[in-house]
Order: structure tokens, then sequence, then C-alpha cells
């Protein structure tokens, strides 16, 4: 379990300041939840001030209040896990569902209903088997919705425990889709067995969006008219003062809404990201990462430790291997921006969709800048597509722009890339993974962190674990990261 600490982690070991609290690491990752989910970045953070506000108003001890806090924060832990499965349900844009379908009140038959399937079932797809994907989308909604929130609720929950926290903040999470009349989802809980954090957030959460899409009127409105249905009536009634009052909205709108996040959680609960603490947060948002899609299983770990063995066989230093290694555990953080309808597409990307993939590095930079601190780390590994001869993305850097660890990063990418089955081929065997990037090497990529990895595939080999061990820890299913490795 996460308790305060009065240890900061090192900076030459984290390439962090010396001071981090968990409130800032997870409050600026948040932000890469809230891509997976269709909405703006920020929504996490604000919706978190606008529970937290209920919370005070309504008087809840601070003790749970602290724990409040990080379940409004990880609300959207699970969001990536049920992705894939939602994609292939609706055979679309699975993020632009997820993002509209807050606007929707999904649990009434009409209109609004009808018109959210018409526009974002089979969306591309000729018109007979539009028909026929919306005819088996309506035959098994319920069955289907029951299915996806179960998969997040539970994925959430489990990634809130691998981080240390208690079983409450776990249990706030798993909950977070049931309603006050017992038409939510996953258990169908109802009344005052709901737990009183996912009453919160969830109320918190729709606030939001109709806060940004429509406005503070309708987001309040929208509260008053689900009132009894998807709401404590309490709780909205605590929405409405705090509305009257000029509180509720207030200030969410500002460049410092980070700060603002962070200084809400209570002084007693404060917790300070120690090396542990650091390691199981970043290892529980590569598990977010590469839960997006099948073809992502282990990557973020795989390219970790594929980096860290290139690292180690340059007699890199520890606190640089460590620094190395948690870029690497989040440089695909940026691809939770990018529709599994892209990462799953069985044929060439066209070129607007390789334009959104291009993108995903850029995604990785403004995530993890946020961060105190973590300039340095959100540089390296927003630079893990870029190539020596300046053909990579998102800048299009060269030789000279590309440092040390940046270059590590690129192979240790390729590497996995390449050596992992993609929706459109198997993995390649092993000795052809490494005699395509020779041939690549000097050109795109660098060679000595190449032959770093080579030999520590001979070292491997001659202690009787071989790399093809390696490529099992670091190279399992991946996403794909273009339509090929060096693209």
């Amino acid at each position: 379990m996460l308790t305060t600490e009065s240890t900061a982690p090192s900076a030459a070991s984290t390439g962090t300041e010396a001071v981090l609290r968990v409130s800032q690491l997870i409050s600026a990752l948040s932000y890469a939840l809230d891509l997976t989910e269709g909405q703006p970045m920020g929504h996490s953070v604000r919706a978190s001030i606008m529970g937290m506000r209920i919370a005070q108003h309504i008087g809840m001890p601070m003790q749970e209040q602290g724990d409040l806090y990080y379940s409004l924060l990880l609300k959207d832990a699970g969001c990536s896990s049920n992705s894939s499965r939602l994609f292939h349900i609706l055979s679309a844009d699975e993020i632009r569902a997820k993002g509209d379908v807050k606007t929707t009140d999904w649990t009434r038959v009409g209109w609004e209903s009808l018109q959210y399937a018409i526009t974002h079932v089979a969306t591309g797809a000729p018109f007979l088997e539009r028909i026929r994907t919306l005819l088996r989308v309506a035959a098994t909604q319920q069955r289907d919705s029951c299915e996806l929130v179960k998969i997040r609720c539970e994925r959430g929950a489990s990634v809130a425990r691998g981080m240390g926290f208690s079983e409450t903040v776990a249990a706030g999470i798993f909950s977070l889709d049931e309603h006050w009349n017992g038409g939510g989802y996953p258990e169908g809980l109802r009344g005052r067995e709901l737990p009183l954090f996912s009453r919160i957030m969830n109320l918190a959460q729709t606030l939001e969006v109709f806060l940004v899409n429509r406005g503070a009127e309708a987001a309040v409105g929208v509260a008053r008219h689900r009132s009894g249905r998807w709401f404590d009536p309490d709780l909205v009634k605590a929405v409405v003062s705090l509305h009257q009052k000029g509180v509720l909205f207030a200030d969410l709108e500002t460049e410092k809404i980070l700060q603002q996040v962070v200084a809400l959680e209570p002084e007693q609960r404060q917790i300070v990201a120690t090396e542990e603490v650091l390691e199981s947060i970043c290892l529980a948002f590569a598990e977010v990462i590469d839960a997006k899609s099948p073809f992502t299983y282990r990557h973020s770990n795989g390219v970790a430790d594929a980096a860290t063995a290139i690292g180690q066989q340059l007699d890199l230093s520890a606190p640089d291997i460590t620094f190395l290694r948690r870029a690497a555990l989040l440089h695909d953080i940026g691809k939770l921006c990018v529709s599994n309808a892209i990462l799953e597409k069985p044929d060439k990307l066209n070129n607007y969709e390789f334009e959104v993939v291009k993108k995903h590095p850029y995604y990785t930079m403004e995530v993890l800048k946020r961060i105190p601190g973590f300039g340095k780390l959100s540089e390296i590994a927003a630079s893990h597509h870029e190539k020596l001869d300046g053909s990579g993305y998102f800048r299009g850097y060269s030789a000279e722009q590309l440092s040390l660890p940046a270059r590590i990063l690129v192979v240790a990418d390729i590497f996995d890339a390449l050596a992992a089955k993609r929706p459109y081929r198997d993995a390649v065997p092993i000795e052809k993974v490494f005699a395509i990037m020779q041939g690549e090497a000097t050109k795109k990529i660098d060679a000595e962190c190449l032959e770093a990895l080579t030999a520590a595939h001979r070292n491997r080999e001659s202690s009787d674990c071989g790399l093809m061990e390696l490529k099992q820890a670091v190279c399992n299913p991946t996403i794909p990261n273009s339509k090929e490795a060096f693209a």
C-alpha cells in the first residue's frame, strides 16, 4: 500500500527533480488516459477538481478524501483494455465512439441511441455491411456493454492495486459506471450499494464532459435530469449548491490546472515518488499502454529490456540505465491517441492514417513533459522513431540531434517491432531481425548500439539463455509502430 514518505528519489537515478510527488506524476499521466477515452487532455484533472469540491462540500472525512483523490485521477486506468474489443464490435473508430457516448444517455432506447449507432457503427463499410453490423450491434448491445465495462473496470482496479493503492481506491474505480437506479454496469448495483467514491466520480466526469462540450448550465442541467437515475440525488443537490455559489466550475480553464489539482491532495496523505513507487507507476502505465491492442503484449517492457541490455553492454552507469529504462517503459504513451482501427488494420495504412500514427511521439512528449523534472526523459521517449538520416518522425531529427539514450531507444524499439507478430505478418526470425537491422546501420540507426544489442545476444547465448529468451521477454506481439519498422 502506498504510504506517505519523507525520502525523495535521487535526481540522478530518475532524471527527475529531487522531490516528486505521486500526485504530480499521476495527474500528468492522466492526460494520456484522456486521449484513449476520446476526451480533450485535462479531462481527468478537471473532473478530479470537481469531484474533490463535491467531497469537501458534503463534509467527507480527510482520510477518505485522500483515497477519493487518487480514485478520481485513476478512474480511467482501465480504459485501454477494452479498446480492441470495442473496435471489433463497432468496426469503426473506437476512440471517437468512446468520446461521443459520454454525451449520450445510452440507457434509454430512442432517437438519441439510434443516431449514435448510425454515426458510429461500421462507418466506412458498404451499405449492406453497415446494415448487418447495425443489426448485430443492436441485438447484442446490452451484453456487449456489460462486457466492455467489466473489462475496463476490472483492469482499472487492477492497475490501481498494482501501484499500491488501497482496496477502497480499487473498488471506487471498479464501480465507476454503476448508476443510482441499478441500470449501470458491471454488477447493476443500486442506490447506496454503490461506493460513495464511484457516485462522485461518475457525476464529476459527466459534469466535465458536458461543461466542455455544452457549457456550465447544460452540465448542471444533465445532472438534474439524471438525478435518481444515474446519480445520487443528494450529490446532485451538492452540485447545484456549488454552482449557485460559483465554485463548482471556477478556474478550470487556467494554464495552472495541474498545480490546482496537485494542491487539492490532502496534506496528510501526500505521497513522495520514491524509487520503488516511481518504478511501480511506470510499470503500471506500461501495462495500460500495452493493453490497447492484442499486438502490444509486453511491448513497453520489451523495449525497456532491450534498451537496458544495450545500456549495460555500453557500460552506462546504473542511474543512466534506470533513466533509459523508464523512458522506454513510457515511450509509447502517446499511442493511446491512435484508434485501433488504425493499429489493427491488416492492410497498408493510407496517408491520413500514417499521419495519425506519426503524431504519437508528439503526444508522448506532451504528456511526459508535464511531469516536473521529466523534460529530458520526455525528449528521449519522444525520439523513438527518429533516424540518423533525418527520415524519422515526428521532428525529422538527424544524427547530430540524437543523443546516445535516444539512439539506444530507437534500436530497441525497432528490434522489438521486427521480432514481434503484427496484424499483417508473423514475427520475424531473430537471425533475420539482426540482418535487416544491420542493413540499416549507420544510415538510419546507430551501429554501435546495434552491435551492443548483438553482443548481448551472443553473451546470453553463451550463458544458455540466448536472445531468443530475451526476445520472448521483450518481443511478444506488439503494437504496430508504422507499416514497417524503418518507415
